[in-house]
């Protein structure tokens, strides 16, 4: 059976979730995404031409028939913003799930958890599936999923840093302790190592942006990216070797013919 990656009862063939922004045209990311083999991207709300068909929309070189849009708030620093932009993506036939974001600083791009929270309630009463990016905080998931959060989305490191996984320890108990919604690594990724090391610790995907977008080519980070993500879940999958402080070798003596007794 194939493994594939399921939010609110609807599957993805791809665990590898990508972005729309920092590309150098509308045709590299088409190509980038094409590449990356994702089946779903992310789009900020704020951003796209929702109004006037007549102009060239990023959204006209996505192909809708094969990639499922997930519309996000990006750019809100208010619950009652964050609330405003999914209604408004819904609204003009975008998506009645929503990547909740709600920033809290804006140096950092560090979310507000208190009014991530708030988004969160108000957005599942509406009527959305609700995917909050968050801190690396296991108490805070828990919040968000009480509060009706379909997955939760822990950055690795800050938005666009390419730091990649700063806290390997929280993302661990994060899987350990959330188990009955996707954890989903958002931010931070800055090459194919990062996305695969994020896999192996047990996410169920990963979102990334500006490694491809970024690269000197990023044709072929988009397939590096696709291929470290099955990579990483399957070295999950498989259960790593203990580690060992000595050696150990990899062709026993032990019963060889002439070894000693």
């Amino acid at each position: 059976m194939a493994d594939t990656l399921k939010i609110a009862g609807r599957e993805f063939g791809s665990r590898l979730i990508v972005g729309t922004g920092k590309y150098r045209s509308f045709q590299e990311m088409k190509r980038c995404h094409e590449a990356s083999g994702a089946d779903m991207a992310t789009v900020a709300v704020r951003r796209v031409n929702l109004t006037d068909r007549s102009k060239e929309s990023l959204l006209d070189y996505i192909d809708r028939s094969r990639i499922f849009i997930l519309p996000n708030t990006a750019g809100c620093y208010t619950a009652d913003d964050a609330v405003r932009t999914a209604l408004l993506a819904r609204e003009v036939g975008l998506s009645h799930w929503i990547k909740l974001e709600v920033i809290g600083d804006e140096k950092t791009l560090f979310p507000d958890n208190a009014g991530l929270l708030e988004a969160t309630r108000t957005l599942v009463k509406e009527g959305f599936v609700v995917l909050p990016y968050t801190n690396d905080d296991v108490v805070n998931a828990r919040r968000l999923i009480e509060a009706g959060a379909a997955a939760v989305m822990p950055l690795a490191a800050p938005i666009g840093s390419g730091l990649g996984i700063q806290n390997s320890t929280n993302l661990r108990i994060l899987r350990e302790m959330i188990t009955e919604v996707p954890v989903i690594v958002d931010a931070g990724v800055g090459t194919a190592s990062d996305a695969a090391v994020a896999m192996e610790l047990g996410a169920d995907g990963v979102l990334l942006n500006t490694a491809i977008a970024a690269a000197s080519e990023p044709e072929k980070m988009a397939r590096a990216m696709n291929l470290a993500v099955q990579a990483g879940r399957l070295a999950f999958e498989s259960g790593r070797m203990p580690k060992r402080l000595y050696a150990s070798a990899s062709s026993p003596m032990a019963g060889v013919i002439g070894s000693a007794s």
